[in-house]
């Protein structure tokens, strides 16, 4: 196969995916592959579900795309969805995470100039991932990712992810904060899950110092969790949230949803998108909602992620090359004692596909909708390509 028509920016395996169905995917030679984190917490009901497809050959047999200068019936309906759904208020339609994040960032600078702050400040945390958009990006905490892209937009200060009083010590000593932004769960930083107490102290915190509290959902939204937000796990509201990831199940689209004072910021002329919210992206999106909810994904993805979290340990975390397992909902993490995105195409040879991140940590993102025999399937899976990892990597089994 060649690549060379194509920008070089993913370390591509060597496998062309032709079609899929449910957790599977077959390359073009027919071959059968089991894929653990679903395009990156992008297909939540797994490749090519019914519902999804006819939603979007439906709607494109009646209109593709409407300039966002005139109102379509399915936008106002996904719209109120998801306010009902989430408590928000209204909601700016966009492509894709880094979009939402994009319009979240706006919000909270725009937010902070009606405030008569002249540099608008963002507080993020250390190792976040917010997108690969300029702000976005200077918004992520990893510094492999920014490097090269420099100079980097100005307006935002670091703090450690779960540290209270490193967000406190800023508050003392920046008057220009306007905003906390961080992920309840950091999924590309390695599967690290907020405490209630650092959630509860954030929204506090933002109270006291009337900042908007701004929570990236686009990977812990969508029943993912648990909860169809992660937010709804700390009984706290958020000034804004945004989602994108599993909202279409494949199908492009993000969202922005605010409240309060939040949700007045943006008037016509400040933000926009030309593809945003187009009828297409809204009906995959209003056919995964309903699938979702009316099949009670989210407490299906409770009770996988537990059965999961509960056999990995058994069978895995006392072994010396394991460091911790870590989950919430369908949101799963084995950390290894070292790197091991090698991993990954050894697991590829064995029909199982694989995501790392971190440099050291397995991250399991499967459809919410698995079977139990498919669960127990990725199980024993994960497991035995780990130990062979293991034995091949350290000249044998340690455990």
């Amino acid at each position: 196969m060649s690549d060379q028509p194509l920008m070089n920016t993913y370390g591509r395996l060597p496998v062309v995916f032709d079609n899929g169905d449910g957790p599977w995917l077959f390359d073009t030679d027919g071959n059968k592959y089991f894929d653990t984190f679903c395009g990156i917490a992008v297909c939540g009901l797994g490749h090519a579900h019914p519902s999804v497809t006819s939603a979007i050959k439906d709607q494109a047999e009646r209109l593709v795309h409407c300039s966002n200068l005139y109102h379509t019936p399915l936008q106002l309906k996904l719209a109120k969805k998801l306010c009902d759904i989430s408590g928000m208020d209204n909601v700016f339609f966009s492509n894709s995470g880094a979009e939402a994040n994009e319009a979240a960032i706006k919000i909270a600078r725009r937010y902070g100039h009606s405030k008569k702050v002249s540099a608008p400040t963002i507080i993020v945390m250390d190792s976040a991932f917010h997108g690969r958009t300029m702000a976005t990006l200077t918004a992520t905490g990893n510094r492999k990712a920014q490097a090269g892209f420099e100079p980097l937009l100005g307006g935002f200060v670091r703090a450690p992810f779960n540290d209270l009083e490193a967000i406190k010590n800023i508050a003392k000593t920046n008057p220009n904060v306007v905003a906390v932004m961080l992920e309840p769960v950091q999924g590309e930083g390695g599967l690290n899950i907020a405490s209630q107490e650092y959630m509860t102290g954030v929204r506090a915190l933002c109270d006291e110092n009337e900042w908007l509290f701004i929570l990236d959902e686009v990977q812990t939204g969508n029943g993912r969790t648990g909860t169809y937000f992660a937010a709804q796990h700390y009984g706290i509201d958020a000034d804004v949230i945004t989602t994108a990831k599993g909202l279409g199940n494949g199908y492009p689209i993000g969202a922005c949803l605010a409240k309060g004072e939040a949700a007045h910021v943006l008037v016509p002329g400040t933000h926009g998108s030309t593809f945003g919210g187009n009828p297409l992206g809204c009906a995959a999106a209003l056919a995964t909602i309903n699938e979702i909810c009316d099949n009670q994904l989210p407490a299906r993805a409770t009770e996988l992620g537990n059965r999961m979290l509960e056999s990995f340990k058994e069978e895995l975390l006392h072994a010396d090359y394991v460091k911790d397992i870590r989950g919430i909902g369908l949101m799963i993490g084995i950390e290894m004692e070292d790197p091991c995105v090698a991993l990954v195409p050894i697991a590829k040879s064995k029909g199982l596909l694989l995501n790392v991140t971190s440099d050291n940590v397995i991250r399991l993102l499967p459809p919410l909708n698995l079977s139990d025999e498919e669960c127990e399937f990725l199980i024993d899976a994960v497991v035995q390509i780990i130990r062979l990892y293991a034995a091949d990597d350290r000249g044998g089994p340690r455990s």
